[in-house]
């Protein structure tokens, strides 16, 4: 999954970097600043685009902790030169699943699971979601919602309007999704269908330690 030929040096140094990132994020060294941080995903991106680069569904199965993210317009305005992004905060986790619910684990159908925390309150939205290899192209739709306050149920039923059509025949032009650009086994990054870009590093290797 790495890039060769002319555009080995743009990926090598902004892989680097992506790297270094999520190392910080596990509280291992000093991390980036954000504009460079977010240079290093855009050149990650083009790399990627430029070598039709394949990630496997594989790769990114599993819980991923948020390190970093910009939104769409913020993303076109480093493009120009004057934005930045944002490191999470640790004390407002933030983490997402990708979940194989077939006995095939390169099948492309799952379950998305994505959560926020803040103090005692958490927000969990599930749902189904596709993946096409590809084009690295993750679609997905949350239906369910769960909130808990304190660890305490309090909500857990329908998130949105039900769809006419089945999840697996509507069209990507109906469904929220990422592009993936960069994946290893320490963390992932990706491109929203808003324009955003957002890093994201193993659940389980993120440091516990407050930022």
């Amino acid at each position: 999954m790495t890039p060769h030929s002319k555009t080995q040096p743009l990926w090598s140094e902004s892989a680097a970097l992506l790297s270094q990132a999520a190392a910080a994020f596990r509280g291992e060294g000093q991390r980036p600043a954000a504009k460079h941080l977010v240079m290093a995903l855009l050149q990650a991106e083009k790399a990627a685009k430029q070598q039709r680069l394949v990630i496997p569904i594989t790769a990114l199965l599993g819980d991923w902790r948020l390190c970093f993210f910009t939104t769409g317009k913020a993303t076109l305005r480093q493009q120009q030169g004057i934005g930045r992004g944002l490191y999470q905060p640790k004390w407002v986790p933030a983490q997402i699943e990708f979940e194989n619910c077939t006995s095939t684990p390169e099948s492309g159908s799952g379950n998305i699971h994505n959560q926020i925390q803040l103090g005692g309150l958490r927000l969990r939205l599930s749902g189904p979601m596709r993946y096409g290899d590809q084009r690295n192209l993750l679609a997905f739709d949350f239906d369910h919602m769960q909130l808990a306050v304190w660890g305490r149920p309090v909500y857990h039923g329908r998130f949105g309007k039900p769809h006419p059509e089945p999840f697996a025949q509507r069209s990507i032009a109906q469904l929220p999704f990422f592009t993936f650009f960069w994946a290893t086994p320490e963390g992932v990054a990706a491109r929203g269908r808003g324009g955003g870009l957002a890093l994201w590093v193993r659940a389980a290797l993120a440091a516990s330690t407050q930022s």
